[in-house]
């Protein structure tokens, strides 16, 4: 008897929480993907409405970067609903607590903007970024020193599935960079390169290859360092930066670049001279001009054409993610007049991807696009990406669309 209603009363118990549970969520809504594990803040509805929720008893204003300010509670919560669906994708947020910049503590910290800050996505509803039941390959961390810079510094590989299995096949190469105030991390984690390739290569769409993402700064010894988030102008272009979490917004504006001082610096020198060779000496790489490739998004996407187009001898295949398309004004004098040769160009250069997103002017790069195809250049794609801005699932599309098209 006595163990029946010890058991009455841990079913009922079970049945109280879950009642309190399920009325303590905006009904619809599920938990961000970013969350840690466990945390059911910040939400998400399938209409693409947010919804945060953070204890502060202690603040007196709290603010949710790029969105507003958060109503307090009486028990010590802030709570905020966006007043409209954002847009798809992926969101960098900070909270503002008291006039400070803080990550989500219910959060993954992602390096975005120049400092580590939290995000929220609104699910996009396709697998190609996903994990799912198919062969992996592996994601590495490979230190190396630079004679150049004088320091250590870091770079991310993936090597594809059977990488370690099959010890006689050589790969291909992929050097893929992140944009303005991202590093090396970036592709790994806001990106889901991993996944993105997994996914290919296993539907048969993508050559096997090895992926290179390194940070894509880099400064002499003694030259001045690229810009920190102390530095007043990086302040002031974080006030502002971010991807428009609504579609309005989207249409009003496209997400600031980052200031022009970052792109100071000897990355494209530093990964021809001693990334590429110190790769080649480390994993079982192809080393010839056909079967190596560089892309980027927005600041890489600069670092790739400065790259690419200066050492045809080393690579025949580059992509500019939101990045890299020149002045049509220009074209016959950039790069040493290649543009002018189609001969010269199409002999050399396998394949040119352009994208950029439908809601980030693309006017231009489109116009670059067409301007070479017009010369008589071959091998110019060209992809917008419908409904998105300068944002991650812009460049997680392109490199859906650019992997597949490289070392065929």
């Amino acid at each position: 008897m006595k163990k029946n209603i010890f058991n009455l009363i841990a079913v009922l118990m079970i049945f109280s929480s879950m009642i309190v549970n399920a009325q303590s969520f905006p009904e619809g809504t599920f938990p961000n993907e970013h969350n840690l594990d466990g945390a059911q803040w910040p939400r998400v509805d399938e209409k693409g409405n947010t919804y945060f929720r953070v204890y502060a008893p202690d603040a007196k204003k709290v603010q949710i970067s790029f969105r507003g300010p958060m109503t307090r509670e009486d028990d010590g919560y802030w709570t905020y609903v966006s007043p409209q669906p954002e847009a798809v994708g992926f969101h960098y947020y900070q909270l503002i607590i008291d006039s400070v910049y803080v990550a989500d503590p219910a959060t993954k910290s992602y390096y975005g903007m120049s400092k580590w800050v939290s995000a929220i996505e609104i699910p996009e509803g396709l697998p190609y970024d996903k994990t799912q039941n198919v062969p992996h390959g592996e994601i590495r961390m490979k230190k190396y020193w630079s004679e150049m810079t004088q320091t250590w510094r870091m770079c991310y590989v993936y090597t594809p599935p059977q990488y370690d299995e099959d010890t006689e096949t050589r790969y291909p190469v992929l050097y893929l960079q992140h944009g303005g105030g991202e590093d090396e991390t970036g592709w790994v984690f806001q990106g889901r390169m991993g996944d993105i390739m997994d996914n290919l290569i296993a539907e048969k769409k993508a050559t096997p290859m090895i992926v290179v993402m390194d940070r894509g700064y880099a400064s002499l010894p003694g030259s001045q360092p690229t810009p920190r988030v102390d530095n007043p102008g990086m302040n002031a272009f974080l006030a502002g930066a971010s991807t428009p979490a609504s579609s309005e917004s989207r249409e009003r504006a496209e997400r600031p670049r980052p200031p022009r001082s970052m792109f100071r610096g000897v990355f494209p020198e530093l990964l021809v001279k001693e990334i590429v060779p110190m790769i080649d000496a480390s994993y079982r790489t192809k080393t010839d001009r056909e079967n190596r490739a560089m892309a980027g998004l927005s600041m890489g996407g600069g670092h790739t054409f400065q790259v690419v187009m200066n050492n045809l001898d080393k690579f025949a295949y580059l992509g500019g993610f939101s990045g890299g398309a020149g002045s049509v004004a220009q074209i016959d004098q950039m790069y040493d007049g290649i543009f002018a040769n189609p001969e010269k160009f199409n002999e050399q250069v396998k394949l040119m991807f352009l994208s950029i997103g439908s809601e980030e002017r693309p006017e231009r790069v489109k116009a670059f696009a067409d301007a070479l195809k017009n010369k008589g250049l071959q091998n110019i794609v060209y992809y917008e990406s419908e409904g998105t801005a300068h944002e991650w699932l812009t460049w997680r599309r392109s490199l859906r669309e650019f992997a597949p098209l490289l070392f065929k």
